[in-house]
């Protein structure tokens, strides 16, 4: 199974609310999304991070560069900092090892 992770912080006022008007219609849709198996939301650190398990890369690629997910990523930018990181996995990692693994190995836009 595929893992993302990310940790995300908004940059300042308009970018908080811009942030969450694109964040969760797109958690919303990752959560019914066709490969979807785990879809998880926790605020670490003072960034917003989303822990997703897919059946498999291609799965989650196709959720990632359509509909909401890819409306919140041409913004990215202008309204946000933070890192992702993705890897195969047999098991879903708790926050703990989730946030870790982010810091060690995401990669920061």
């Amino acid at each position: 199974m595929h893992i993302s992770i990310t940790g995300l912080k908004p940059k300042g006022l308009w970018g908080f609310i811009r942030f969450w008007t694109l964040a969760i219609p797109s958690f919303s849709e990752a959560k019914t999304a066709k490969g979807n198996l785990y879809s998880a939301v926790k605020k670490i650190n003072g960034y917003n991070c989303t822990l997703s398990a897919w059946e498999n890369r291609d799965m989650m690629l196709i959720f990632m560069r359509n509909g909401q997910h890819l409306k919140a990523m041409k913004a990215f930018n202008s309204i946000a900092t933070g890192r992702t990181y993705g890897y195969e996995s047999d098991k879903i990692p708790g926050w703990e090892e989730a946030y870790s693994i982010l810091e060690s190995k995401g990669r920061y836009y």
